[in-house]
């Protein structure tokens, strides 16, 4: 029996927590571990410790669960800490895809590259900064910070590079895209057998496998494109898929924000996207999503509550990462994923600095990466142009180095295709501005940015885009019977 603690940062995401506590508790050496749940919304957080010791009780587990607003009481002798924190939350999130769209960049989801990405990043690390601190501190010695928070590889990059804490960041996109490519190939998860590769969110199924027999490009196309809705709502990932040979593990709204080519002329962007889902390339997408899923969220919260009251015995655990990696360095069985770490050369053709996302295995031993990987050039080529926004992204960050932040924004594939140098500076500034509560490394900057946009230099206009929807109230959601909200996204929403 293990007796250990985990410390959760923004647990009030309430559903993904749950979903990551159930995963947790249903190894049976775990029966006996302390879950510390931290938030800076008390309210969530009492929701969600509600939920957390329903379950325990319901299967008379002797965990210990407790709950504070006080992070460094509930990273206090954690020997993993899991982060899941939304910084700024959807006030901040909306001016990162709301100002760039003055300035004709459209984005689905913003929140791994483009200028909502980058900007997420800079708030996100100056948090991390505090957490790993904090970790240093106060928790066991070489805690492993287990990172859901996006932009992954900038949280993660950050947290090793400048946090100095052992991290591991943790991504669902590739266990996601294995069962669409099986669904699509008519076969078995099962039976179907993936190696991926590369960074987070352009990580590529470079060996494609069923029932042994590999998979070529063509017999891959031809089944994605004679499926009735991956036809639709998938056109970007099988026009890349076509042209590079491989695809991606992203979702059509991810994939097209980070390259150059299928949202810069708003005329097109609608012959490359599907409005039946936000994912699917709608513009702010994931805001909306997020939006919706805040204001429905005490309509789900009775649901959660009684899905706790449900045995163990009875749950199926997830594939999230999470528990299989802390199964599996506490009892040595061992398991095969993919994970976001520092490259050191696993990946012979990106940077030995930069954050990959690509198969591993874990054990006693720790993280064990398969080395000796080299990406087709032209997925190389893609990611390089992003871990090259990245390093700058992150050392801006960490500097408040508002010209570097400036200069990671002009080289962004999607910002580069659309806006001027000048719009760029520009609209970085207002970015600023309006996000300096949650940028405590650019006040000295903030002043600056100020004057400057008094005499602006560059045409803004308002628009809302080439395909954006309306955020449906929670009397429309309820009058549509909508499936329950999935909470599955990885990302804290209000924290």
């Amino acid at each position: 029996m293990c007796d250990f603690k985990i410390c959760i940062i923004g647990a009030g995401s309430v559903g993904f927590t749950k979903k990551l506590c159930s995963d947790i508790l249903k190894v049976p050496e775990f029966a006996n571990i302390e879950i510390a749940l931290t938030d800076i919304n008390p309210h969530n957080l009492d929701m969600i410790r509600q939920i957390i010791e329903r379950i325990v009780a319901r299967n008379r587990l002797p965990a210990r669960v407790t709950a504070t607003t006080d992070r460094r009481r509930a990273l206090d002798g954690a020997r993993y800490v899991m982060n899941c924190v939304r910084i700024g939350g959807l006030e901040a999130f909306a001016d990162d895809i709301g100002i760039p769209l003055k300035y004709g960049i459209d984005q689905c989801v913003g929140d791994t590259l483009c200028a909502g990405g980058i900007l997420y990043g800079q708030r996100g690390i100056a948090a991390m900064l505090d957490f790993c601190k904090d970790i240093n501190e106060v928790s066991e010695k070489d805690a492993l910070l287990l990172n859901y928070a996006n932009p992954m590889a900038m949280m993660t990059w950050a947290a090793i590079e400048y946090g100095k804490v052992p991290a591991v960041g943790l991504c669902h996109g590739v266990q996601n895209g294995h069962r669409q490519i099986a669904r699509a190939l008519k076969a078995d998860f099962e039976d179907v057998e993936i190696i991926c590769s590369g960074i987070n969110h352009q990580t590529w199924y470079l060996d494609i496998r069923v029932k042994g027999r590999p998979v070529g490009r063509d017999e891959l196309v031809a089944a994605f494109e004679s499926h009735r809705a991956y036809a639709q709502q998938e056109k970007v990932r099988i026009d890349v898929l076509k042209r590079f040979g491989y695809y991606s593990t992203e979702s059509n709204g991810h994939l097209s924000e980070y390259l150059p080519w299928y949202r810069k002329r708003p005329e097109e962007i609608e012959n490359w996207i599907s409005l039946d889902d936000w994912i699917h390339g709608e513009t702010g997408g994931y805001l909306r999503y997020c939006t919706e899923s805040r204001n429905w969220f005490e309509e789900d919260f009775p649901r959660f509550l009684e899905e706790a009251d449900i045995s163990l015995a009875d749950y199926q655990r997830t594939d999230e990462h999470a528990s299989h990696i802390i199964e599996a360095l506490e009892t040595g069985r061992i398991y095969r994923g993919h994970f976001n770490v520092r490259n050191g050369g696993a990946i012979r053709n990106l940077p030995e600095d930069c954050i990959i996302e690509s198969t591993g295995f874990v054990d006693r031993f720790g993280i064990n990466m398969v080395e000796g990987i080299e990406l087709p050039q032209a997925c190389a080529a893609t990611c390089s142009a992003s871990v090259n926004v990245q390093r700058m992204s992150v050392e801006a960050a960490i500097t408040g180095d508002v010209e570097l932040l400036k200069q990671a924004v002009l080289h962004d594939p999607l910002a580069g295709a659309i806006c001027t140098p000048e719009e760029i500076w520009q609209m970085v500034d207002e970015m600023l501005v309006a996000q300096a509560a949650w940028l405590p490394q650019y006040a000295d900057a903030i002043p600056a940015a100020k004057e400057r946009l008094k005499v602006p230099k560059a045409q803004t206009r308002e628009w809302k885009g080439a395909a954006r929807q309306v955020v449906r109230s929670v009397e429309e959601l309820r009058s549509e019977k909508p499936k329950p909200v999935r909470h599955d996204l990885g990302t804290r929403i209000m924290g």
